[in-house]
């Protein structure tokens, strides 16, 4: 059985990875300002995943920055990775390409990306999760089950949206 704080920390920092996305973009000046993942809410679940994945990692792991950085970058790279799989797979549409980078692996995954998630990982280990836990502690259960039925119906439209149109540029509605 999944906690429930775990899914708060995947909501959490789903929408976390959005703004990251976005200040990415702004500082890089990309072409692409609109970063999002799902039809409506602001939330890129990769990034919910790959957080998840490394605070899962064993305490004594977390624990140890040596440990910590080699084991973050392995646990977010292969979140990347399989929810590039199933974007492609499931949904037809890629929002990304590595395949100019070095280190890539078929366009979904590359070292300089594997060395930030690792980086990453530091200030959301040591800094980020602990207040987002006691954020999460204060939250009522109650709530967990709107949030999620309005995230299944957007994952389920945005699944659909992108199934129909093959493009990712589909999911910006508004301008």
């Amino acid at each position: 059985m999944i906690k429930l704080d775990v899914i708060w920390s995947i909501f959490f920092y789903s929408v976390a990875g959005f703004g990251l996305e976005v200040a990415f973009a702004w500082v890089t000046g990309s072409d692409k300002k609109d970063r999002k993942c799902m039809l409506v809410l602001p939330m890129c679940p990769v990034y919910g995943l790959g957080a998840a994945a490394i605070l899962a990692l064993p305490a004594f792991v977390r624990t140890r920055v040596w440990l910590l950085l080699p084991a973050a970058a392995l646990v977010a790279t292969a979140a990347e990775y399989l929810m590039s799989l199933f974007y492609e797979k499931v949904w037809r549409v890629s929002f990304w390409d590595y395949s100019g980078l070095p280190g890539s692996i078929h366009g979904r995954v590359c070292l300089p990306f594997s060395i930030a998630w690792s980086l990453l990982s530091l200030p959301l280990v040591f800094w980020l999760q602990p207040l987002v836990a006691g954020v999460v502690a204060a939250l009522p259960d109650l709530l967990l089950a709107p949030l999620g039925m309005v995230f299944a119906v957007d994952f389920a439209l945005t699944g659909h949206v992108l199934r129909r149109t093959e493009d990712t540029d589909s999911l910006k509605w508004y301008v």
